[in-house]
């Protein structure tokens, strides 16, 4: 099995990749406020993720050590989606809510293909 990391740093290119794909799609066409709410979504989606595998890797340490874990998290992952939609309604005229919303599933849209690949790949 790939180690955590190497699946996170997979995920982080590929959020560069759209980051830079949103930025051209800001600049060159008139729907700037959907892709920066793509933006916006995906860097909060990729934090997010970013703390899952923190997490994960602290349980992972726990649970080898014999220490009970206390969560993974998941209030924190919660309050920062909840401030990616804060961000997005205050600056409404600039930010799609909506795409905001799809954004933050993105880097989760990726790690579901990236298995997929990974096991019809290795079985």
């Amino acid at each position: 099995m790939q180690d955590l990391q190497e699946v996170y740093a997979r995920q982080k290119k590929l959020v560069i990749y759209l980051l830079a794909f949103c930025a051209l799609g800001w600049g060159f066409t008139p729907f700037q406020s959907v892709f920066a709410g793509l933006s916006l979504g995906a860097l909060f989606g990729l934090y997010n993720f970013w703390i899952l595998v923190r997490r994960l890797e602290k349980f992972d340490r726990y649970i080898d050590e014999g220490k009970t874990v206390r969560s993974l998290g998941t209030a924190i992952r919660f309050a920062s989606g909840i401030a990616a939609v804060a961000v997005a309604m205050s600056l409404s005229e600039h930010i799609h809510l909506i795409s905001t919303v799809i954004g933050l599933m993105i880097p989760y849209a990726y790690l579901l293909v990236d298995r997929i690949v990974y096991h019809v790949k290795h079985y």
